[in-house]
């Protein structure tokens, strides 16, 4: 492999706490990474709302600032 063919990785902050990604990796993949894929959740990047529908095409970058809410239920 040579130094162009490996992957480079960038750091997002998400809710305030700093997380590696590969470059090129979307918001989908980051949150297969934490945990979370498959729960509800609201994502905003850069304070813009994306859609759960648009995750896998939200491809994220160095420095980008990341807020993800998610549901609690109890009683």
């Amino acid at each position: 492999m040579t130094l162009s063919e490996a992957k480079q990785e960038i750091v997002v902050t998400v809710n305030g706490e700093p997380h590696r990604l590969v470059e090129g990796g979307t918001a989908h993949d980051l949150l297969v990474a934490i945990g979370l894929d498959g729960r509800p959740v609201a994502v905003e990047v850069n304070e813009v709302v994306v859609p759960r529908a648009s995750l896998p095409e939200c491809v994220l970058r160095q420095d980008d600032q990341l807020e993800i809410v998610t549901l609690v239920g109890g009683g």
